[in-house]
């Protein structure tokens, strides 16, 4: 028969306290110190820089952690010179380096866009001030039945003025599609035909 309670009491917050027992230190410290070090080589990566750490164990007895490695620390801070072979920051400038460039880029490519709405905006306020209609519609939402025929006339010149540029960009699609290598393939096997 399975029994269905709980085998362990479950992970439980311990409070901090002083431990008292020369024996329970040494056990804790031992547990402890390999996941120090891993969290201070954790934080050497991210930071990209060297770290050299020292701990005492309870019995007095240093501890001592660098990362990269400790002759790579010592030798920073006895000569304030990087090691040659130390290679975590030229990675990591690499990196930022690439990272800057594409966000300027980016920055740029979205500034020409904005550049580019504000100049569209401008041609529409300066047409809507030539033609004189000061009316926030825009022309395809006109009712038809409510246009004389000048009014007609241009909205029909709108829309057809419409459906060539429509047309033109249909075109150069199909131009593209079939410009493309006749290495494309289907899933039977046949080659894309150029039209």
């Amino acid at each position: 028969m399975a029994s269905t309670g709980k085998k362990t009491r479950g992970r439980k917050k311990t409070q901090m306290k002083m431990i008292e027992n020369k024996e329970d230190q040494l056990v804790v410290f031992s547990k402890r110190r390999l996941g120090i070090y891993k969290k201070i080589s954790e934080l050497s990566i991210l930071c990209g820089t060297e770290i050299l750490f020292i701990v005492f164990s309870p019995t007095g007895k240093p501890f001592s952690f660098g990362c990269p490695s400790i002759e790579s620390v010592s030798n920073h801070f006895l000569s304030r010179n990087r090691p040659i072979n130390d290679n975590t920051n030229i990675l990591i400038e690499a990196y930022r380096m690439v990272r800057t460039n594409k966000l300027v880029q980016h920055y740029n490519e979205v500034h020409s866009q904005i550049d580019a709405i504000k100049r569209k905006k401008k041609v529409l306020v300066s047409t809507q001030q030539t033609s004189g209609t000061n009316n926030t519609n825009h022309w395809w939402k006109t009712p038809i039945h409510q246009c004389n025929p000048r009014e007609l006339d241009e909205l029909y010149s709108r829309f057809s003025e419409l459906a060539h540029l429509c047309h033109i960009a249909w075109c150069k699609k199909i131009v593209d599609t079939s410009s493309m290598s006749a290495s494309t393939y289907f899933g039977n096997g046949h080659h894309l035909q150029e039209l």
